[in-house]
């Protein structure tokens, strides 16, 4: 018997900044597969709302609020500061070097991710010269809002620029690779296109279209429910889901890019990597085994190929 479903969907005025669509968590207690057969616009509808909630992620740990605080220490000298966007608001947090910097490097986390997560890659960076922002994406960290999307991020990391922009290279994790790109192509509806001089590519996903499918998987979600889902994804996304594709961004890219990643990464699977070095030569790709999704970017000699990429920028 099919678990009563409470989802529920609230009025525009109560939306926080930086949400889209009110979800009950009691909704989580239901029969998705049967849902999807009997009623497959509203699982269509219910999957968007759930993609859209990282604190749901199955890819999110038990610890995850212990690893935070643990995290957040390192984050003690940095430089808060909030912004303001359509996407609500967020946080970044500016390291400084010792002397004149050499450049500025932007610093973007993964899915349920934040940006003290990443500090292990951005105090290196300091050390050996750069400015460093790192950022907490909507509904992440200490960002605004429980519900977002990729473009969502992409659109964040554009607008705050001209506050504590411009940079000269980014380095970004996971989905926050592909919301890096975006922002580097200007596509989706983006104010503009950010002119990044290198791009830093850890354990980055190729195909969207990949990931929503598998989540579609999991929710055992019927066809006709995954039309519907695709469709809400299509419409955040401003284009067909078979071109928000990393491979294709590189393409138009044309910057020296450094994709790094590990063989036995069972989130974002080893064949992405490859998919993007082919695009061509001005893409280089680091491998590394053992590392898996997350200790990837913990590991010394990952962080040694990052600094060494960035260092090629030279002065500003």
């Amino acid at each position: 018997m099919m678990a009563r479903l409470t989802a529920r969907r609230l009025p525009s005025s109560s939306l926080r900044s930086g949400s889209y669509i009110g979800l009950d968590p009691n909704a989580l207690n239901i029969d998705f597969a049967g849902l999807s057969e009997i009623a497959p616009r509203w699982a269509g509808d219910l999957a968007f709302r759930l993609f859209c909630l990282p604190r749901f992620s199955e890819y999110r740990s038990s610890d995850h609020l212990v690893l935070v605080r643990r995290a957040r220490f390192h984050l003690r000298g940095a430089n808060m500061r909030k912004h303001r966007t359509a996407a609500g608001e967020v946080a970044t947090y500016e390291l400084l070097p010792e002397g004149e910097p050499r450049g500025s490097i932007l610093i973007v986390h993964g899915w349920t991710s934040e940006a003290s997560f990443m500090m292990a890659l951005a105090e290196p960076l300091r050390r050996s010269g750069f400015r460093v922002v790192l950022i907490d994406c909507p509904a992440h960290g200490r960002s605004r809002g429980e519900q977002t999307t990729l473009v969502a991020c992409a659109h964040a990391v554009v607008e705050v620029i001209p506050e504590i922009g411009p940079f000269d290279g980014i380095v970004a994790h996971s989905m926050g690779a592909l919301a890096g790109l975006l922002a580097g192509v200007g596509e989706a509806a983006l104010p503009m296109a950010l002119d990044f001089k290198r791009y830093c590519l850890i354990a980055a996903p190729n195909r969207f279209l990949e990931i929503t499918r598998r989540f579609a998987d999991r929710l055992r979600a019927s066809r006709a429910a995954r039309v519907q889902f695709e469709r809400h994804l299509e419409r955040t996304a401003h284009m067909p889901l078979k071109d928000f594709c990393g491979s294709r961004f590189l393409s138009m890219i044309q910057r020296p890019t450094l994709l790094i990643h590990s063989r036995d990464d069972m989130e974002v699977p080893f064949h992405n990597a490859l998919e993007m070095e082919a695009v061509g030569d001005h893409v280089a790709l680091e491998v590394f085994d053992g590392l898996g999704h997350r200790k990837i970017l913990y590991a010394p000699p990952v962080v040694r190929k990052v600094v060494s990429f960035m260092r090629e920028i030279g002065p500003s």
